[in-house]
């Protein structure tokens, strides 16, 4: 058994880590009700817009179609990776990096498969055996619309300049502060509406039906990546504070534990000096 000394140290630690990891529990729990906040507030714009755009898309003549649905065959594929700068938030990384890989290994093996990093654990990782075009990790630190869209119109310039034929995001989509769905997006080209549905009012369309979805269409993919990017930081704010709170549960159990193995090993010290001053008086009568 440990000494007394070693019992006390190891309670002071633990004692320690448990004030970290509940402070940084708070820290994540006020800042992902305002994340929260956000991404509820933007997804019914988003999600309308999208669909939206894709009915208005379907509904175009083959040859009027956008530069942004181009459906070529497939060779270059370029894989969106939206992860966390910080760690300690559980599996929330390493979900991404796993899904990541997997499009890479399998989705689309035998393909050149290429990566931008958005967060710093997704460039840390993909940097030792990919090839990362680019990494917007600072943009966590000035999370606008501006600055996100400047990452969008990269990327459909790639798309359109045919250095890629598909881009794909990658990233953990926000359900509540326990649950984080790892979501594959397609990009571009853009995504058909389902079952082909198109707009079956009778519109008059000023400009053109063609000109407004060539206007609507960035601003859509910006708004995409933007809510994509949104989803994940809730989501990572969700996944720290649940971690942290596992943490500080964890450790005030261990801390209980060692408490508990101190004062029996104080008691059994007591004893045996009890014992050895009884010892020690018999031998002085005797």
């Amino acid at each position: 058994m440990a000494n007394l000394k070693e019992i006390r140290n190891r309670i002071s630690s633990v004692s320690s880590t448990m004030q970290i990891t509940s402070a940084m529990k708070m820290v994540s729990a006020a800042k992902l009700k305002k994340a929260q906040d956000a991404i509820t507030a933007m997804r019914p714009y988003s999600d309308k817009l999208t669909e939206l755009l894709q009915s208005l898309s379907a509904s175009l003549d083959a040859d009027s179609g956008s530069r942004y649905a181009d459906n070529r065959e497939v060779k270059k594929v370029l894989v969106v990776a939206i992860t966390s700068n910080r760690g300690l938030a559980g599996a929330f990384n390493s979900n991404i990096l796993k899904q990541t890989t997997a499009l890479s290994n399998e989705t689309y093996a035998g393909k050149q498969v290429d990566f931008v990093a958005i967060g710093k654990k997704a460039n840390d990782f993909l940097t030792k055996k990919n090839a990362v075009i680019a990494n917007h990790s600072p943009v966590f630190d000035d999370l606008t619309f501006d600055n996100v869209a400047e990452i969008a119109e990269s990327l459909m310039e790639l798309f359109v300049s045919g250095k890629y034929d598909r881009i794909e995001l990658v990233y953990n989509k926000f359900k509540n502060a326990a649950t984080q769905l790892v979501m594959t997006e397609q990009f571009l080209p853009i995504v058909p509406a389902e079952g082909g549905e198109v707009i079956s009012t009778d519109y008059k369309f000023e400009p053109s039906k063609a000109e407004i979805v060539e206007q609507l269409i960035p601003k859509s993919l910006k708004t995409q990546l933007y809510k994509a990017i949104r989803d994940s930081f809730a989501s990572e704010h969700g996944a720290r504070m649940t971690a942290m709170h596992k943490a500080t549960d964890n450790a005030k159990e261990l801390r209980d534990q060692l408490k508990l193995t101190y004062n029996k090993a104080r008691q059994a010290a007591i004893t045996n000096e009890i014992l050895e001053i009884v010892g020690g008086a018999e031998a002085l009568n005797n």
